[in-house]
């Protein structure tokens, strides 16, 4: 069934001829001449993937809909973060954590972040997800495969790193480059790699080393993107059929300032820039340290002055007047809510081991061991402090084998693994000392809009509200089969089971978490069935099922205690699909079409958090196109809704009009319900607007042939985004949009530069935010930014 030959340029003969299907594509070899010549961009996989069943397969041969990115695409599409794979990825649009992109929001919920195969500690919007450096970036949408643990069906990213080992063969020979760049809002990035060959006696090895430094200022006024990064690693082999692996990656940022955009939302605001002014002057700051304590605001530790809570009539406050400074004036899309005291500091490490035995008999022994930790250090001037201290470990063997029988080939194999986790989690916010209406960001920060934190110890400080320790362990076995009958219809089928066991314990000051430390374990079984059939013609159709398992976790990778005494904390999710996979043309015009139904949850925010579920269904269509040696195509593009299902008990702060309260007697404070159900029209099932229904980009690429002057080359594409809502009812809308972007780049031998503009027709836009203040504010989109880089290969 296999015609991994005329996608895959440079896929050996020998490998293609040992697949099940090389009948069915023996007569188009000389296909792999035209895909090689063509695939300038990248837009072709050169080496099968095992990041959806965790078996070496092609992802077009593979029955569930997945994407990639080649270190290539990245560079030749102007790809600097993950939000920005919408380029190339149907259904991977992300509302706006606070404008840092930690994780993706693949299918309507946030998708889980792999580092070779390994879940990492969540990062919903801790720190930028760093991507420099990839090999290859893989999207996988619906459950991680059994041999990668337990996870929900929503959707991964997986990151491969470069490696001294590449398109499966060691480094030949020493190599690598250097480049700056430069650009807008004093953009200053500078990067480099090598990598070596380590060839002794009758071994061969290499080794790979890269590096990266950022100190940038931003569209948004205020916030100093700054991080390092560096990455190594060691591939070798050992002699009698063993080999290894092993390398790491540490990253420290100091940039990634949340922010929650714009505040003090009206639809005048969002259609033409209006925004209300003034201050309220009840509360000062009465001792001068520049911001206001829990003494200053009111009774501590539950502090009534900054919130009321809604229970269906109007209420106000003299705290939440504003007093001083009335007015509209137009708001500017660079300024956002932000202050000299906010501040994010973040250190994670990454480590991996592998071992590996290859028999003679063509089956293989694999030892890994893998680790990450977080370490995050945060404070937003509205009243949200947090402090993270977590690490994860995990252990994995896996037995890879294959079988023939008379009717029948297949490739399999079966493992364990053991997963631990150790954490911390403190935060500040359940005493009600949060008020983000209550700055005029057109004014700026006043230190009677500067909440207290935690990090400095004086009189009548804040203190830690939530401090959170927890760990908890998964011990798994795995197993997965890719069946073939005969050439053509192909059985991938998999599951694991898992025995938990999770402890937690909130010790904090307001922590509305039960008492005491909370503890218990059970066992749950995962799986996942495809079916496919290949025909000749070049279509591959295909159907999916699978049911899953995940551990319900907060922003620190934690359980709350609260899910522990109720039995929530490990919550269920199921996933259909059906898809036709297609590659015409000699090969050079590949893709997919899906349909997907999916159940699923999430976990809320708030005092006590809450897991809700949700339903999502939608179409997604994926092509690539290599119309000739120097010019391609892409197209992704999906349409897709999801459904909170009812009731929805979780907490959520609810803007001034849903109490009926004029804003100039309300954006002082805050109001808040318990209940989301509580809110008119939300007592059922109802829409998650915060995601668009609709959205789609186009994108095309030339590259030149090389002449003695050298090679010229750009891509030049456009995202269209379906308008979005808040999810209260008579929400504010935010318009549908499109963004445009431009890369360009002249080479001639070692140099190269390199031209991107992003939003190239300025287009201003919005992204909703997400989480608890989902309906309190907003991120304009980035303005028009360029930035020029200069490398140097050597």
């Amino acid at each position: 069934m296999s015609k991994r030959l005329l996608l895959v340029a440079g896929a050996s003969l020998s490998a293609l001829i040992a697949s099940p299907g090389f009948a069915w594509a023996q007569a188009d070899l000389v296909d792999e001449v035209v895909v090689t010549a063509r695939d300038k961009t990248g837009l072709l996989e050169k080496d099968p993937s095992d990041s959806v069943f965790g078996l070496d397969k092609a992802l077009i041969e593979t029955p569930r809909s997945a994407s990639f990115a080649s270190d290539v695409t990245l560079e030749r599409y102007g790809i600097q973060s993950i939000d920005d794979l919408t380029a190339v990825s149907p259904g991977t649009y992300t509302a706006s954590f606070y404008g840092v992109p930690g994780a993706l929001n693949i299918r309507g919920t946030l998708a889980e972040n792999y580092f070779r195969g390994f879940k990492r500690i969540e990062n919903r919007g801790t720190y930028s997800t760093p991507i420099a450096d990839a090999a290859q970036i893989e999207i996988v949408r619906g459950p991680p495969t059994p041999i990668y643990g337990a996870g929900k069906v929503g959707g991964m990213l997986n990151f491969i790193p470069k490696s001294g080992k590449m398109e499966g063969e060691y480094i030949s020979e020493i190599g690598g480059d250097v480049s700056l760049t430069v650009g807008s809002y004093q953009k200053k990035l500078a990067n480099g790699q090598i990598s070596i060959p380590l060839n002794f006696g009758g071994t061969e090895g290499g080794f790979h080393l890269f590096a990266e430094a950022e100190n940038s200022e931003s569209f948004y006024r205020g916030i100093t993107p700054r991080k390092e990064i560096i990455e190594a690693s060691v591939d070798f082999e050992l002699g009698d059929g063993w080999s290894t692996a092993f390398g790491g990656m540490a990253y420290h940022s100091d940039g990634d300032v949340q922010t929650p955009g714009w505040n003090r939302l009206t639809q005048e605001l969002i259609d033409d820039q209006t925004y209300i002014t003034g201050r309220d002057t009840t509360l000062t700051d009465a001792n001068g340290d520049g911001k206001l304590t829990p003494n200053e605001i009111g009774f501590y530790p539950y502090a009534s002055a900054l919130y009321l809570a809604y229970y269906g009539f109007p209420q106000s406050d003299a705290n939440h007047t504003l007093d001083t400074g009335v007015g509209t004036t137009k708001l500017d899309p660079r300024t956002v809510y932000i202050s000299d005291a906010d501040f994010s500091h973040t250190w994670t490490r990454t480590a991996y081991f592998d071992l590996v035995k290859d028999f003679d008999n063509g089956s293989a022994l694999k030892f890994q061991l893998f680790y990450d930790d977080l370490k995050n250090k945060r404070f937003v001037s509205y009243g949200y402090p947090a402090y993270f201290d977590s690490w994860v470990g995990e252990a994995r063997v896996t037995y890879n084998f294959d079988y023939d029988l008379a009717f029948m080939t297949s490739q399999s194999f079966v493992g364990a693994s053991y997963r631990k986790f150790d954490g911390n989690r403190k935060e500040s916010y359940n005493s009600g000392l949060i008020a983000l209406d209550r700055r005029d960001i057109a004014f700026g920060a006043t230190p009677n809009d500067i909440i207290d934190e935690p990090y400095s110890v004086e009189p009548y400080g804040l203190q830690w509200e939530n401090d959170n320790a927890s760990t908890w362990s998964q011990a798994g076995v795995f197993f997965t089969s890719d069946i073939y009958f005969g050439e053509r219809l192909n059985l991938m089928i998999g599951g694991r089971y898992d025995d938990y066991k999770v402890e937690s314990e909130d010790t904090g000051l307001v922590s509305y978490q039960p008492a005491g430390e909370k503890k218990d374990g059970k066992g749950k079984g995962t799986y996942t069935a495809s079916l496919s059939y290949q025909f000749d013609f070049g279509l591959m159709p295909y159907i999916t099922y699978a049911e899953a398992a995940a551990l319900e976790m907060s922003q620190a990778g934690d359980i709350a205690p609260s899910l522990i005494a109720n039995q929530s904390w490990l919550s269920d999710s199921d996933l259909a699909e059906a898809g036709v996979k297609f590659q015409l043309l000699q090969g050079t015009l590949v893709g997919s079409i899906a349909a997907y139904r999916q159940n699923r949850t999430q976990l809320t925010g708030g005092p006590n958090p809450t897991v809700r579920g949700s339903r999502s269904k939608g179409v997604e269509l994926e092509v690539r196109y290599l119309a000739s040696e120097n010019l391609s195509f892409t197209f992704a593009g999906n349409n897709q809704s999801t459904t909170i299902k009812g009731p929805d008990a979780s907490f959520a702060y609810i803007p001034y009009y849903v109490t009926g309260v004029d804003p100039v007697n309300a954006f002082g404070g805050t109001y808040v319900v318990w209940a989301f159900s509580d809110l008119p029209g939300r007592g059922g099932d109802y829409d998650y607007t915060l995601i668009p229904e609709t959205v789609l980009s186009l994108y095309g690429s030339y590259t030149s042939d090389e002449y003695a002057w050298g090679q010229v080359g750009g891509t030049f594409g456009a995202t269209y985004v379906s308008e979005t809502a808040q999810t209260v009812e008579n929400p504010i809308t935010y318009p549908s949009y499109t963004t445009a972007s431009l890369s360009m780049f002249y080479q001639r031998g070692p140099f190269q530069a390199s031209l991107n503009v992003d939003n190239v027709f300025d287009e201003l836009y919005f992204t909703p935010a997400a989480d608890s203040y989902a309906n309190l504010a907003a991120l304009p989109g980035k303005g028009r930014e360029w930035r020029v880089t200069l490398k140097r290969s050597f």
